[in-house]
């Protein structure tokens, strides 16, 4: 059940996508994959995405013959994982101090700062007015549920799921706005 399998076959297994060779790669290699996102602040099922955007990567490399194993097999696609995951900490860190940004400036007093305004309300009007929706009944207070039913989404998840993309496509825009890292360096 465990055999060893050489890279190569592997690699035309993943290229065939054969359901042995993806079954054996995951009982071979997610356990690695998994101790370290445990290890770096993530849990089970952010080890799952990140095995399978791993998987996705390395696909895409073979197809292409854009593969260059320097490596065995094993090292190389955890070393894909470890990328994906630094990758994912990155963007996480960066919205987390946008965030902060955005609470701080609503505690700090009932006068928010007006470049920042600007800046959120010009990356604001350049969402997809299905997302402008979304956050607008977030933010008024409604419920997943009732964005779901207001927005005739099938269930409350793809409602919070919709929220999350929404917030996402907010914070990149802020952060690609050519004010935003003037106004980073004045708050400091």
């Amino acid at each position: 059940m465990f055999k060893k399998i050489s890279d190569k076959s592997i690699i035309e297994g993943i290229l065939n996508q054969d359901d042995k060779t993806l079954n054996w790669l995951y009982d071979n290699y997610f356990q690695t994959v998994k101790n370290h996102i445990i290890k770096n602040s993530g849990n089970h099922d952010d080890a799952s995405d990140v095995f399978q955007d791993s998987i996705i990567v390395l696909y895409s490399q073979i197809t292409d013959n854009s593969l260059n194993l320097t490596t065995d097999l094993k090292g190389y696609f955890f070393g894909i994982a470890r990328n994906i995951w630094s990758s994912h900490l990155r963007k996480k860190r960066e919205t987390e101090e946008i965030d902060t940004d955005l609470i701080d400036d609503s505690d700090e007093n009932d006068s928010a700062d007006p470049l920042f305004e600007r800046i959120v309300s010009r990356a604001f009007q350049k969402l997809k007015p299905d997302m402008q929706t979304v956050l607008n009944l977030y933010s008024d207070g409604h419920s997943y549920e009732e964005i779901a039913v207001r927005m005739n989404l099938k269930n409350e998840t793809y409602a919070r799921r919709k929220k999350y993309l929404g917030k996402e496509a907010l914070l990149e825009l802020v952060r690609e706005d050519p004010e935003y890292q003037e106004y980073l360096r004045f708050r400091k």
